[in-house]
């Protein structure tokens, strides 16, 4: 039967309105506001415009109740500076991760939760600290974010919004943490709001991160926690002996940590190693030669290990990533974006990070 909660999911995807889906398809405005609140159904013709309107393939119409991140629970930075199509957008792609990751947790374990929750007064830099005590990280720097959300059991995504608007969320499904990554920023970039997003989901997971406002007291925690998890201060220390004059001063340092420079010059202020002065015309300086959008010394984009292992698996099998998409109702496209574009690759990197197959339930898919 068709579902008017998945049409929806798809006209907000694609961030259309209600008016312009209507004249796509030559109905009524008020034709798709009764096919939204169930009061009428489309016709089989209509059905077949919705779905090509919509770039979505007829049987999701089709698919039953979906879990949707909501506004209320989801963390998204600078929330004011975003309109209400982008954002409904962006967590219309959660929903589509949610059908994606429920028909894998079908087929494959993965590593189990280990996320600690902090009280939302904790101070972000002493939260990072316990956190990496947590996760036995010591000092050292972090090689790979991705891999290390991956390994504790939170669940990564891509967002397709290829553009600044959204920068990256993060939402609790009942007891699984979701993180969703823009691809368009810098590597750098990603692998800080990954930390960001981190701080929303061990200090901020009963509300509050939702209703953040730029440059708030949540958003600030947050930079702060990332810099501080990202960039530990024993580690800072013993590491940056001479005294930093420049910019060019950072570049031989950002690669150690895999930051920005930005981020760099920022947290040498809040370590003491440079005065608040020089901090600020860093950033002037920086911004001027255009290193705020890209910079010297970029860092290779972190990929997935667990979807890389996943496709293998599943390749192997002779699942293709076009059965994926036939048997979940999902476009193909939306399931390639989410990925990472990992459902191309065929090499596992050797991170050591593995998923346990249930056996028993791929026979499901043909």
């Amino acid at each position: 039967m068709f579902n008017p909660e998945r049409l929806t999911i798809a006209r907000e995807r694609r961030a259309m309105t209600k008016k312009g889906v209507a004249e796509e398809i030559g109905v009524s405005t008020n034709t798709i506001l009764r096919y939204e609140a169930g009061e009428i159904e489309p016709t089989a013709e209509n059905l077949e415009k919705l779905a090509a309107a919509l770039s979505f393939p007829e049987e999701f119409f089709l698919g039953g109740d979906v879990d949707m991140p909501l506004m209320s629970n989801a963390s998204f930075r600078g929330l004011a500076s975003k309109t209400e199509k982008v954002m409904k957008a962006a967590l219309q792609s959660g929903t589509l991760s949610y059908i994606f990751d429920d028909w894998i947790s079908d087929r494959y374990d993965r590593a189990s939760v280990q996320l600690p929750e902090y009280p939302a007064e904790m101070e972000p830099q002493v939260a990072a600290k316990l956190l990496r005590e947590e996760w036995k990280l010591g000092h050292k720097p972090i090689e790979n974010m991705v891999h290390l959300m991956e390994a504790k059991g939170i669940r990564v995504f891509s967002l397709a919004e290829n553009n600044k608007d959204i920068d990256a969320f993060s939402v609790w499904r009942d007891d699984i943490p979701y993180v969703f990554l823009n691809r368009f920023k810098s590597a750098e970039r990603s692998r800080f709001d990954a930390a960001h997003e981190l701080c929303h989901l061990c200090l901020h997971k009963h509300g509050g991160a939702a209703a953040e406002k730029k440059n708030s007291p949540i958003e600030r925690d947050a930079n702060s926690f990332a810099g501080a998890f990202l960039m530990p201060d024993e580690d800072v220390r013993a590491i940056v002996k001479r005294q930093i004059y420049s910019v060019d001063d950072l570049l031989p340092y950002k690669k150690r940590w895999r930051v920005a420079a930005v981020a760099l010059a920022y947290r040498l202020f809040e370590l003491g190693i440079i005065p608040k002065s020089r901090s600020n015309s860093f950033y002037v300086d920086m911004s001027r030669r255009g290193w705020l959008k890209s910079e010297p010394g970029g860092i290779s984009r972190e990929q997935s290990s667990v979807w890389q292992q996943v496709f293998d698996d599943l390749r192997a099998k002779g699942i293709s990533k076009f059965d994926i998409s036939q048997s979940t109702g999902l476009p193909l496209k939306e399931i390639e974006d989410a990925l990472f574009g990992l459902a191309n690759m065929i090499s596992i990197d050797g991170t050591g990070y593995r998923t346990e197959r249930k056996t028993s339930h791929l026979h499901l898919v043909n």
